[in-house]
């Protein structure tokens, strides 16, 4: 019996994230929750997309596990195992969602042996759609206007352009942080070490005396920070606290993109996607020192209930 069939699962993601698109374009987000705290909100839209990804994904590959954000109550029921699974975070950026503001996406991935191997993102009011497999690139499909054609009803329907991630090819050299412009968030955990190590962090980017960074971008959606690494629109992006199901996707379109995934503490080389902590740097010259740099900046040290940590095991199987 042969491995999965990366293609097939890539172009399914596909039709499953425009399918998922089209709900969230279509709902009202009337419903919001909160689960750990009032930053950290769920609504019945984020709850009917992932059912449809689960539903969808199950009755055509039965024998794959399903992570997904709304139906992983628990710390520990967020860990991947190394059968084959897929990742699904139904609407990545929810705060963005329930306030109307555009930056959020349906982010789908398929891991195998603790490595993401498809990542499908897909932001539908944009309508921007981020896709990779490993070993065969990184890719940006959008609405091409001029080769757009009206419809039978007179409604414009949209052609799709295709473009090789990252958009500038060479990419330009990564010049150091005080050139750069870096992506930060600030989660839903408000207090503590790990808020302390953040607000430090963000404070030493940003001062004369520290990185000097050209600026800050908090924009609510880890998928897609990690898509705009890979395009070259961001040059870094640095996070604790999330999941793997916000990263796994933007894990393989950035790393397809010529770009590299660390941990998010100084000398993590080599992380798990269920990590909990990351720093993603675009590809170019200048990006090993990019990492140096950036690690000798952090404010502390990042720690969070539910990560993965890996053992030496599991860095054979992912190399």
């Amino acid at each position: 019996m042969g491995g999965p069939n990366l293609q097939e699962i890539h172009d399914v993601l596909l039709g499953v994230a425009k399918k998922a698109g089209h709900m969230i374009v279509s709902a009202n987000p009337s419903t919001v929750d909160t689960k750990k705290n009032s930053s950290d909100l769920v609504t019945e839209t984020d709850k009917a997309v992932e059912d449809m990804v689960s539903s969808t994904l199950k009755s055509k590959y039965p024998d794959y596990n399903f992570l997904g954000e709304e139906s992983s109550p628990t710390p520990n029921s967020a860990l991947l195992t190394p059968a084959p699974t897929f990742i699904c975070d139904p609407i990545d950026g929810t705060t963005n969602f329930v306030h109307a503001f555009p930056y959020i996406s349906i982010s789908l991935a398929f891991a195998h042996n603790l490595v993401p191997l498809v990542g499908v993102v897909y932001n539908p009011f944009t309508q921007l759609l981020y896709h990779a497999i490993k070993g065969q690139g990184a890719f940006l499909s959008s609405p091409d206007v001029a080769s757009s054609f009206p419809g039978d009803g007179g409604a414009v329907q949209a052609q799709y352009v295709t473009r090789k991630l990252p958009l500038r090819s060479p990419a330009p050299p990564l010049q150091g942080l005080s050139q750069a412009l870096v992506a930060v968030e600030w989660g839903n955990e408000r207090s503590g070490v790990n808020w302390e190590a953040k607000t430090k962090t963000f404070s030493t980017l940003a001062g004369e005396d520290g990185g000097m960074v050209h600026s800050l971008r908090s924009l609510g959606s880890a998928a897609l920070n990690c898509c705009g690494v890979a395009a070259g629109f961001l040059d870094a992006y640095w996070e604790g606290g999330c999941w793997a199901w916000d990263v796994a996707a933007g894990w393989v379109i950035v790393t397809e993109a010529g770009g590299k995934v660390v941990g998010g503490n100084p000398g993590e080389e080599e992380v798990r996607v269920d990590a909990r902590r990351y720093l993603v740097v675009r590809g170019g010259e200048g990006q090993r020192a990019m990492i140096e740099d950036f690690w000798s900046k952090l404010g502390g040290k990042l720690t969070y209930e539910g990560s993965g940590e890996m053992d030496l095991n599991e860095q054979q199987l992912k190399a």
